[in-house]
Order: structure tokens, then sequence, then C-alpha cells
């Protein structure tokens, strides 16, 4: 019986010779908790029962090759992150682009040196453990991200729309992959400092008055400082991103009256993708606007809210942003939906 509370990573060895599980254990037993199979559908039980943290799996073996193995479990989206190594004596460069093809992260011919292997499953363990801290981080930062959307009677759907819209916007004015994904991935903090504004001010149901204007007004300086400061990164975007979103191109925003070019990118990108979503949403102060009316209001804040170039850009890809709309539209009885009838 496998033992629980062993905390070491877990390895998957899968060889029909016992004689090279054997050296693999050798090789592997001091650092790692092992798991063994002599063929394919053992090893797929294995793996749905106690799932491994890394596969090391031979190509050649009887009923259920490695490949096949590699496609099953590729094909589950349970089992389809666990990296996979192939260690086999096919040596030919088409096997090992096959391998590769098929989703594996290595491959190892044999025979093989044990220091190779213990250094190449070091090196595919680590990169598991810091995609699990990146996944880790994003999900606090959408979890802070939803908190803030509640305490202000809004559902978390209102955070996965306009991050996606300003995502968008951001490809469409010439963000790369790497640079769009972060931003989709900071915008939903970029309301988390209402979480220290007073009830008495958030929910109040009709106007705030000067002194609690001011009060409200204090909510990117607060998101900045829950957020911290941070050298690089996704947490200084986010952190930029609350503190300015509330900026206006014209210098009449808050809180420090930045203009134009002034205002960080990223935050002029959100506040256009923030305002389009919170005017086409119910609010319990409003009704949800129509596509048509909202765009009208864009369209006639370009100079004094937003920036001109980013309307334009977010005119050319609104239709997209309509699909983001639709696929996570509100649902009935959520706070944001509208009441039947």
């Amino acid at each position: 019986m496998n033992d629980r509370s062993d905390t070491r990573r877990t390895l998957l060895l899968v060889d029909d010779e016992s004689t090279n599980l054997q050296v693999l254990r050798h090789t592997l037993q001091a650092g790692y908790r092992l798991l063994f199979a002599k063929d394919g559908p053992t090893a797929l039980s294995l793996v749905r029962k106690d799932r491994p943290d890394l596969i090391l799996l031979d190509i050649m073996m009887p009923a259920m090759s490695g490949y096949e193995v590699c496609e099953a479990l590729k094909r589950d989206e349970a089992t389809a992150a666990i990296p996979v190594i192939f260690v086999t004596a096919l040596s030919d460069a088409a096997d090992e682009h096959k391998g590769l093809e098929l989703g594996a992260v290595d491959y190892i011919t044999k025979p093989f040196s044990p220091p190779i292997v213990q250094a190449r499953v070091r090196t595919h363990l680590s990169l598991v453990q810091a995609a699990e801290v990146r996944q880790t981080r994003l999900q606090i930062i959408r979890c802070l991200g939803a908190a803030a959307e509640y305490r202000d009677n809004e559902t978390g759907l209102h955070i996965v729309r306009m991050s996606h819209y300003a995502w968008r916007l951001a490809r469409e004015i010439g963000y790369g992959d790497e640079a769009a994904d972060e931003l989709l991935h900071a915008a939903p903090m970029h309301d988390v400092g209402k979480i220290g504004i007073p009830d008495a001010v958030l929910l109040k149901p009709g106007k705030l008055d000067a002194d609690e204007w001011a009060v409200m007004c204090q909510h990117p300086l607060i998101g900045a400082r829950i957020i911290g400061e941070h050298p690089s990164g996704l947490l200084r975007l986010a952190a930029t991103i609350a503190l300015h979103h509330h900026e206006k191109w014209d210098g009449s925003g808050y809180p420090h009256g930045l203009a134009g070019e002034a205002i960080p990118l990223a935050a002029r990108i959100v506040a256009l993708a923030d305002v389009f979503d919170a005017l086409t949403s119910v609010r319990p102060y409003k009704p949800a606007w129509s596509v048509e009316a909202a765009m009208e209001y864009v369209r006639g804040q370009s100079g004094r809210h937003f920036d001109p170039a980013l309307v334009a850009a977010f005119e050319r890809c609104l239709p997209d942003i309509l699909v983001f709309r639709e696929r996570w539209a509100d649902q009935p009885g959520s706070p944001e939906a509208p009441a039947a009838g």
C-alpha cells in the first residue's frame, strides 16, 4: 500500500522489463516516491488512482505501446498536464520526434546514464512546480478580485468579462501573447481596494455626498497598498492598474489627476473595458444599457474619459468583445442579472 504521508514527488515508472525497472528504482528511489507498472493498462489505472507528478515511460511494450499510453493521457483533461519522459531503446530521430509530437516533454535513450535521468527528472519537476506556483498565484488574484466585486453587489463574472475585453483590446493594439495574458490575469485586481471601503459608503443605495465620495475615491490607493510594491511582473502590473484605472484622459479622474499618456497604458485599457461592461450589465442602481447605447457613450467620452486610440481599437474588435460578453453572461438570479417579467 502506498504511504500517503510521504510528501515526496511521485514518479510512475513504466517498462515491461523488470531489469529496467530495477535500474530506474535504484536511480530514483532516494529522492522520490515511486510507482511501477509493466504494461500500459496498468499504468493508466495507476495514474487514475494515484496521480503521479511525472511519468517515465517505455515505448516498446506488449498490448499497448508507450505512444498509445501517452496519447490516452493527453486525451484526458485530468491527466493531460502530467509530464511524460520516454525512456526507450528507440534512438532514431523520427522516433524522438514522434514522442515529442504526442506531448512528451523529453526523450531519453537506453542504455541511459543515471545522473542524466536524475537531472532530467529534476528539471521537469522544477517546471511543474513553477507552473503550480503561477497557477496558485493566479487563483489567489482571481479570488481577491471576486471578493472585491461581491463587496460591491456584483458577480465574479464581471471581472471575467472585463478582463477578457481588456485582453482583446490589448491584442488589437499590438500586445504580444505574453503581455496580453499578463494583463488578462492582472485586470481582475482593479477594484480590490473596495475591500477597504466602509459598507455605509460602498453599499449606499443613493447618491454619495461629498465626504462619502472622498472616501470612495480612496479605493485605488487602498488597492495599490493591498497588492503592495513589486519590482516587476504580474503583481506590479496589478498594482499599477488598481491605482490608475479611474484616471481620465482629460485629467479629471482620480486619485492623482493624471492626463493623457501619463496614465499607464494598461490602466487606460482596463478603464475602457471596465466601463463598457458596467454599462451593459444590470446594477442595483440601473438597468443594463444596450450595446448601442454603451458604444454611443464610449464614443462621446473619447478624448475625455478614454484614450481616443483605444476607443477606435475597441470599435474594431467589438464583435469579439460581444462573443466574450455572451460566453460569460450573468445567469438568472445573480446580482447582476435582470429580474424576470
